[in-house]
């Protein structure tokens, strides 16, 4: 994987996250936590990695597979209880087109095995340097 790169400006929390490859994502915090709401907060980048990495591998799969899907939705919601120190996602997948029960069944384990939802229930090490 590409190395991310973020830089934090002089309004507050606005933060630009960039990847090797020249893409660029806003980050920022909501106004009630004194940010000014200019982009994803990290809870949403965060879900939003889930959201793309399931939309995207399930995607490939259905092509590959020829199957009659005109549309891939998908929520997903993050909840974090600091005091129970648990994390909680909930994704919802709405599949549009033709496909049957056991389709349907083989595509929940297909979701369940997109590499970003490996990550996160598997064992995270973060080694961090300060320089």
């Amino acid at each position: 994987m590409e190395t991310i790169s973020a830089q934090i400006d002089t309004r507050l929390y606005r933060t630009e996250i960039k990847s090797a490859s020249g893409n660029i994502v806003i980050a920022d915090e909501p106004q009630e936590m004194g940010g000014k709401n200019l982009g994803f907060s990290p809870s949403e980048l965060l879900a939003s990695s889930l959201a793309s990495c399931t939309l995207i591998t399930l995607r490939m799969y259905i092509n590959r597979k020829q199957w009659d899907v005109s549309e891939i939705n998908i929520k997903v919601d993050f909840e974090r209880d600091s005091n129970q120190n648990v994390s909680l996602f909930t994704r919802k997948i709405e599949i549009i087109g033709e496909v049957d029960q056991t389709q349907r069944q083989r595509l929940e384990t297909i979701a369940n095995s997109c590499p970003i939802h490996k990550t996160l229930t598997h064992s995270i090490e973060i080694k961090t340097t300060l320089i």
